[in-house]
């Protein structure tokens, strides 16, 4: 079956906004699959990786169906962990932006309970939680199943791994029998099937196919940078490699236009190619692009669809594509008529975590590499000069430029003087385009905190004096950031404060994002932890 663009799905003009805002311009394969199918109301059996956009699957038609005039429970999404909780209830969110009147809550361990108590009492429509703490609700009784319509097992076969088929059945059971039951799962093992058949009814099976990764001609590297530097990033890359055709790729149309403005503000030839452009602006882009007048091509990926020009030296994942399939899609667009390619990738924040989904799901060994700083572009300008120079002798031709030499030497300067000057007057002709806009930031700060290599630690005004517990701290920082529980390090708690590590490409989001929060209702402040030997003193 063919990928379909979202208003080809028969969707709300609600949804289609919101999908829009997203980048989405077309339905991933086990969307377009699994969607006309649950919006007849059918079940479904959906095997597919993670990264594959199933969320969405299951997340608009759940969205589609709820009648937002009820403030019953309608729908129930059960994930293995609570950081799969939270991620699936962040992208239903997103999809749920204008639709008004739809609750929608995260339950999970190691978030306060009375929190959930309270926001169950008001109204609920969709709850996304882990088995253990839907079964503590049920039991409470402040979670009531009986205007259930749809539940979803995500990552059923990681939850029956995990031990959770006892709660799973004994949550099917309590649920209506009229339901719509939803599953979705990497692999299909035999336990899998047997709750299929018990609680689904004539399931649609969906199945994709895992395409392998056949890049053995292409050089894989991902950095790990800030929003803010990604476009110098892309600009010293340009330059360090001496790149004369690039491909590079954002996740939304915008985002095309604005990276086209900033490298042609740098004195690049840049372009862009998306959705918007008419078949004739397609074609006047492309014929460009073949013929080497646009050196960086700029695309999202339904754009780039058909693109076969054999000479791309690099691809750029300016954004880390939504959907893992895209990767491979995107990267094959180098190294291509048994020649090599090189492919980067720019992470900001927690898109590390879908570099390493991309990374298992492709099985390719893609490295962390540094950012070149301006002395090696500077040094691969010099280099390339040197080559030019020794082309030209060789080349020969010389004569009327030797003349000029000589009358300099009869002033009585060295023909290495002469040379030396030369190179100096054509390496400053012009700046580099890399140096041009360049912000530096001073990561100084978050050097020397105390933490374990590749961590921050944090000081926390609070302690065990206010009965702080280290589940509160991390489903705090979890709940507010979003940043997965197991991502958190270690948690020292004092009587009168705590520290806490966190990845160090997370920590200035972490900070911002604790800002002003309370935790066990007394406002916190967190900052970034001194180095041992000063914190030992003012602490």
């Amino acid at each position: 079956m063919e990928k379909l663009r979202f208003e080809d799905l028969n969707l709300s003009k609600e949804i289609q906004k919101a999908v829009m805002e997203m980048g989405f311009e077309e339905a991933t394969p086990i969307q377009s699959q699994s969607i006309p199918y649950l919006l007849e109301g059918r079940d479904v059996i959906g095997q597919a990786q993670t990264g594959t956009g199933k969320t969405a699957a299951f997340g608009i038609p759940i969205l589609e169906m709820i009648d937002p005039l009820s403030r019953m429970l309608q729908a129930a999404i059960v994930c293995p962990t609570r950081e799969l909780a939270i991620q699936v209830a962040e992208e239903i969110k997103k999809l749920a932006k204008y639709k008004r009147g739809i609750e929608i809550l995260p339950i999970y361990g190691g978030q306060p309970i009375d929190r959930q108590f309270i926001a169950l009492k008001r109204g609920v429509q969709i709850i996304i939680g882990t088995p253990g703490r839907i079964m503590d609700h049920m039991k409470r009784r402040t979670l009531k199943m009986e205007g259930l319509k749809m539940v979803v097992l995500d990552e059923a076969d990681e939850m029956l791994d995990m031990g959770f088929r006892d709660d799973i059945e004994a949550i099917l059971k309590q649920t209506p029998k009229e339901r719509q039951t939803i599953l979705f799962s990497a692999t299909m093992p035999k336990a899998i099937l047997e709750l299929t058949k018990r609680y689904q009814n004539n399931p649609q099976m969906i199945k994709l196919v895992h395409k392998e990764m056949t890049a053995p001609k292409i050089e894989q590297v991902y950095y790990e940078v800030k929003e803010h530097a990604k476009a110098d990033t892309f600009s010293r890359l340009i330059d360090a490699y001496n790149l004369k055709l690039s491909l590079a790729f954002c996740n939304t149309k915008k985002r095309v236009d604005e990276l086209v403005e900033t490298l042609k503000a740098r004195g690049y030839q840049a372009e862009g190619l998306h959705g918007d452009l008419s078949q004739y602006q397609r074609d006047r882009v492309m014929s460009r692009f073949r013929k080497g007048v646009i050196e960086i091509l700029v695309a999202t990926d339904v754009a780039a669809r058909g693109i076969d020009v054999e000479d791309i030296e690099a691809v750029f994942n300016y954004d880390v594509p939504q959907d893992e399939e895209y990767y491979i899609h995107r990267i094959g667009r180098t190294g291509r008529a048994g020649k090599t390619g090189r492919a980067f990738t720019f992470v900001v924040g927690r898109d590390i975590y879908k570099m390493k989904d991309i990374q298992k799901y492709t099985n390719a060994k893609i490295k962390l590499a540094k950012v070149p700083s301006v002395s090696d572009v500077a040094e691969v300008k010099t280099t390339i000069l040197l080559d030019k120079i020794k082309g030209a002798i060789e080349e020969g031709h010389l004569g009327k430029y030797v003349s000029l030499v000589e009358r300099i030497v009869e002033e009585e300067y060295t023909s290495l003087d002469i040379a030396a000057a030369l190179l100096k007057l054509s390496m400053d002709e012009k700046p580099e385009k890399a140096k041009e806009g360049m912000r530096q930031d001073s990561d100084d700060e978050l050097k020397d905190t105390g933490a374990k290599h590749g961590m921050v630690r944090f000081f926390i005004n609070i302690g065990s004096e206010q009965r702080i517990q280290a589940k509160d701290i991390v489903g705090t920082i979890a709940n507010v950031t979003g940043i997965p529980g197991k991502a958190i390090g270690a948690i020292d708690i004092f009587d009168a404060y705590t520290f806490v590590e966190v990845p160090k490409e997370l920590a200035k989001d972490v900070q911002r994002g604790m800002k002003d929060t309370k935790i066990k209702g007394r406002r916190i402040n967190m900052e970034i932890a001194k180095p041992k030997s000063s914190r030992d003193r003012d602490y």
